[in-house]
């Protein structure tokens, strides 16, 4: 392999890895706060795409992107507020249907509102034909756009769950939800604002990746499992390590393309889940005490 491939593949690995640790950690805002694991983060990427494609039509780009966030964030309060709020003490079994139910039904109201097209925002810079010379690699800018403003998202969320009263009362609702809300924290509004916040940075990944990806109704299903994939391997709800397992996916799937053929990479992301889940259910940076399912 040369070295021009090389740094090909790892640009498309750390892209794609990147893209997985967002959705992962989405999965983990929510688990933490909640103890749900969120089956519909894949459609809040889905919507971030297809809404700001859609606004893009009236508005200049970085308007668009800035309402599809909003929008996809008033769909994550309207999910928690219709489908988890009103539940008393459920069954994990019954959070994973009622979420699985809520992916169905957000991809069958895109079927109807966005049709079965493929569709792409505009490149950020340049077209599709536009590259970057890097270490004798050809790159995209759009490529990056995504890994850059995925950093930034990564970042931003590290500062706001430490340095934010907000980003504070959450971690004390993950850490003891009783003990918090006898410190007078509104649980319930901190499990909207989760949803809320998971749904915005799913949504402006979702606008940020569309140039290169494409999106359509159902790309949220895939998008799931490769974050679910991503939760599971770095060690449930802990994001920082979501970042170093999504990374570690993405260059894994990046590099087969080397030893197997293309139609395979997915089966990569299932077989690891498989093997983590028998192996080390804990993740590889989680703790064994932290790996068991919260109570809601």
């Amino acid at each position: 392999m040369t070295v021009e491939l090389f740094i090909q593949y790892f640009f498309a690995g750390i892209t794609y890895g990147i893209i997985y640790a967002i959705v992962a950690i989405g999965f983990n805002i929510i688990y933490n706060t909640t103890g749900i694991i969120n089956f519909a983060q894949g459609e809040f990427v889905m919507l971030g795409g297809m809404i700001s494609i859609s606004l893009n039509a009236f508005f200049p780009l970085p308007l668009a992107i800035a309402g599809a966030v909003l929008i996809t964030m008033m769909v994550g309060a309207l999910v928690e507020v219709s489908f988890i709020r009103w539940l008393k003490s459920p069954s994990v079994i019954r959070m994973i249907i009622i979420t699985i139910g809520v992916s169905i039904l957000i991809r069958e109201i895109a079927l109807h509102i966005w049709g079965e097209s493929v569709r792409a925002l505009p490149y950020f810079l340049g077209d599709e034909i536009t590259t970057i010379q890097i270490l004798g690699a050809r790159i995209s800018p759009q490529v990056l756009w995504i890994i850059g403003v995925c950093t930034i998202i990564v970042i931003a969320l590290s500062l706001f769950f430490r340095y934010t009263m907000h980003g504070q009362m959450m971690r004390a609702c993950a850490a003891n939800r009783t003990a918090a809300t006898l410190c007078g924290i509104s649980a319930k509004n901190m499990v909207t604002f989760s949803f809320m916040l998971s749904a915005g940075i799913g949504a402006l990944a979702g606008a940020v990746m569309s140039p290169v990806t494409y999106t359509e109704y159902d790309i949220g299903t895939g998008l799931a499992i490769k974050g679910f994939t991503v939760a599971i391997l770095g060690g449930l709800g802990n994001s920082m390590a979501a970042v170093a397992a999504g990374l570690l996916l993405g260059l894994l799937e990046a590099f087969s393309v080397t030893v197997v053929p293309l139609a395979y990479q997915d089966v990569i992301a299932i077989t690891i889940l498989l093997l983590i889940i028998f192996i080390r259910p804990h993740g590889l940076f989680g703790r064994k005490d932290a790996a068991g399912l919260k109570e809601f």
